[in-house]
């Protein structure tokens, strides 16, 4: 085994800090010493930071001012792995390296001592006397053998308050100890019976964990119809990392996803897994942190900044919905988790598996290129087969200006009504109305901040906007001619439309499912876990539906404006709308009750409404790539954008204009810039915003061109210049 490089007390050092500084600072090591890739605290100005040993240092600095390093924290060195994982990350997507350190430091008090906290398990003695409430702590403690529980914990599993515990402990029938807060994870038991595999399934998952037996790198796409059994496939994949002892990460492209994910997971492996993701609580993040590290966490389910974690011998991961925009950081550290997923797998040596219904353009094209493996799941599990997808022709439905359900999808919807089936309603806008409008003066009310539209959320009593997240009250005067009561919602929002169907179907539960709607995601997992029981006739959704939940009872979907995604000039709009369509639909008829998906639209003729209709997906990825190959855009060409952005809209145009002029390190590798432009939406929270977009060839070194390209603008004032390699919006 490879030590790391130590250095003894008073060694030179170079230590990387997260501080926005640009490159690694020399240090003196602490007493002690450190090896290479050691936490430290070291001085930075009169402050304490966090940093990690990078390597020697430098010597370009007076010796006489360099500081010593503090301390070194009590936590598992950075793999050498990790910091090559950071440092090509980074070079990749042109993000100074200190923000991608960050990004692997998310975790609270990583430089506080190991924390205890109190934990009680059953004594020796008997109490003196042997009260109801007291019997309930017993026989809760009971029931876990010799497992111990925070005082919270046990009194609320027995239904008791705190004070009969503590009386308990008192008499020497409960024992209080101190215990570490941080815990290793119950191990997960990959020998468990896994659920009985189809002849195609049993074929997926052999090659997956042989492919992982391999321990070499290598990327496979998992594609399958919805509710082909998916993740029964790829979790026998995490089994066979299991066994092998190494650790197995699980990315979900929404956090409402994990709950029936983990119930899921414990009935395969009898233990549940590591929680990464927004909703974790701080100590819950600390304790994942160093649990990962140290090989205690053998599984973790997260988000997409679950990439970032200190694993110690990672042998798999898995993106699950791997076409789903979200995997696309937007702000801060620019990134796409698939492409990083398959970044740090081929610098560990583990295996990656892309599973969708539906998969990106980019690695369909991979697939078949042979570059990745190709594994497809052709019908569903059991006796649940796909759903008949139709059109509604809205120019041949005389709908009322403020309706948006058809009659024919309102019959459709009754019909599952009173065969006591669940219907869903989709529409990707959230909110109650995307536009309010004066109707004396015309006046559309935007964001103070940004260039767009307020969209009013009934729910919430306020207009909100959706790029910067401000909000107001609505309004009762119109703020630009101040008429009374002349203010009106345009447009549907899934608010609306469920305004609408509480109208039409009067009897039935309506159940409205939007991000804005809940307080919490474990709120919006509770109400998703009930709809799914049956706690609800019609669903009413946005895009938030369309990622993977299972609905046994749902029949019908139907899809109010299939349309919508495909207006504006998104080189994307058609396959993104084709994923959400048959995602969406893909909702139908998981169980034994046949489905049905009906797509409300006004161009039943369009190529990509006619390719949903068809189901005729290798047909519609090779016109797709076809067109995008004799365009040279991506997966065949490269492309970046560069967002200026300033309070001074004057000074960001002229810094467009004079990065377009100095274009010569990108026309040394026969690039061409487009621009520059004002952003769709020029202005967010206060700062207009100006775009250059660069196309290349799939084959030039695009990121040291752009490095010397953009190196050439000075940042003048409040400037701020973002490097956005391959992007996946254009707003």
């Amino acid at each position: 085994m490879h030590l790391p490089e130590f250095y003894d007390a008073g060694d030179l050092i170079a230590v990387l800090t997260t501080q926005p500084l640009g490159r690694p600072l020399d240090y003196r090591a602490p007493e002690g010493g450190c090896c290479l890739g050691a936490f430290v605290e070291v001085p930075l100005g009169p402050r304490k930071v966090l940093g990690v040993v990078w390597g020697p240092g430098q010597g370009d600095y007076d010796p006489a001012k360099i500081r010593a390093a503090y301390r070194v924290l009590d936590t598992a060195p950075m793999r050498e792995e990790m910091r090559a994982f950071l440092t090509r990350a980074a070079d990749y997507t042109l993000t100074p390296l200190p923000a991608m350190l960050r990004l692997a430091t998310r975790a609270p008090g990583l430089g506080d001592p190991p924390s205890m906290r109190k934990v009680y398990r059953r004594g020796t003695r008997e109490p003196d006397k042997l009260t109801a409430a007291r019997k309930k702590v017993l026989a809760a403690l009971s029931e876990y053998g010799d497992l111990s529980f925070t005082l919270k914990e046990l009194a609320e599993m027995a239904g008791v308050g705190t004070s009969v515990v503590k009386g308990l402990v008192a008499q020497g029938a409960v024992l209080e100890e101190d215990s570490p807060r941080d815990l290793p994870f119950a191990r997960l038991n990959p020998a468990l019976p896994a659920k009985e595999l189809t002849a195609d399934q049993a074929v997926a998952a052999e090659r997956l964990a042989a492919a992982v037996a391999s321990e070499q790198y290598g990327t496979t796409l998992l594609r399958g119809v919805t509710g082909s059994g998916k993740t029964e496939v790829y979790l026998e994949a995490v089994a066979a990392a299991l066994r092998q002892g190494r650790q197995a990460l699980v990315l979900l492209p929404e956090i409402a996803l994990t709950a029936e994910f983990l119930t899921r997971v414990e009935a395969r492996f009898g233990a549940r897994p590591a929680e990464w993701h927004s909703g974790a609580t701080m100590t819950e993040r600390r304790r994942i942190w160093r649990m990962v590290a140290q090989g205690e966490a053998q599984l973790v389910i997260g988000a997409r900044s679950a990439l970032f974690l200190p694993y110690r011998n990672l042998g798999l991961i898995v993106v699950d919905e791997e076409h789903d925009t979200s995997y696309k950081q937007e702000e801060g550290v620019l990134y796409n988790a698939r492409d990083m997923a398959v970044l740090r797998a081929s610098i560990c040596g583990a295996q990656v598996v892309l599973a969708s219904a539906t998969p990106s353009l980019e690695s369909w094209v991979n697939a078949e290129a042979g570059k990745y493996a190709k594994l497809e799941l052709t019908a569903r599990f059991g006796p649940a087969v796909m759903p008949q997808m139709r059109a509604i022709d809205m120019r041949s439905e005389a709908l009322p200006a403020n309706r948006w359900v058809s009659k024919m999808l309102q019959t459709e919807v009754e019909a599952r009504l009173a065969r006591s089936e669940q219907a869903m309603l989709f529409i990707n806008r959230r909110g109650y109305a995307p536009v309010t409008l004066c109707r004396a003066c015309g006046h559309q009310i935007g964001c103070d901040d940004c260039d767009a539209r307020m969209v009013e959320h009934r729910f919430l009593k306020r207009l909100v906007c959706h790029q910067c997240g401000e909000s107001k009250p609505m309004p009762t005067v119109c703020p630009a001619c101040q008429a009374e009561d002349r203010l009106a919602p345009v447009g549907p929002g899934v608010e609306r439309l469920a305004e609408e169907a509480a109208a039409l179907f009067p009897q039935a539960r309506v159940a409205t499912l939007s991000s804005d709607m809940y307080g919490s995601a474990r709120a919006l997992k509770a109400e998703i876990e009930e709809i799914a029981a049956g706690a609800a006739d019609i669903v009413i959704g946005t895009q938030l539906v369309a990622k993977g939940h299972n609905f046994p009872n749902l029949t019908l979907v139907g899809v109010i404006d299939a349309d919508l995604g495909l207006q504006g000039s998104d080189l994307r709009a058609a396959e993104r709308t084709f994923q959400l369509m048959r995602q969406v639909a893909g909702r139908a008829g998981r169980a034994e009750k046949p489905g049905t998906a009906l797509l409300q639209t006004y161009q039943p003729e369009h190529p990509v409404i006619r390719a949903i209709l068809a189901g005729d997906e290798e047909r519609f990825w090779a016109a797709e790539a076809g067109e995008r190959e004799a365009a040279g855009v991506p997966p065949y060409g490269r492309m970046a954008g560069i967002i200026l952005s300033g309070t001074d809209v004057g000074m960001v145009f002229d810094a467009g204009n004079a990065l377009a002029r100095q274009d010569a390190p990108l026309r040394a590798i026969g690039a061409q810039v487009f621009g520059p432009a004002p952003a769709p939406i020029a202005r967010v929270r206060g700062r207009h915003r100006v775009r250059l977009l660069v196309k290349a060839a799939k084959s030039v070194p695009l990121q040291a061109a752009l490095s010397r390209w953009v190196g050439q603008l000075p940042l003048k004032g409040d400037l701020r210049v973002a490097v956005d390699i391959d992007p996946q919006s254009f707003y």
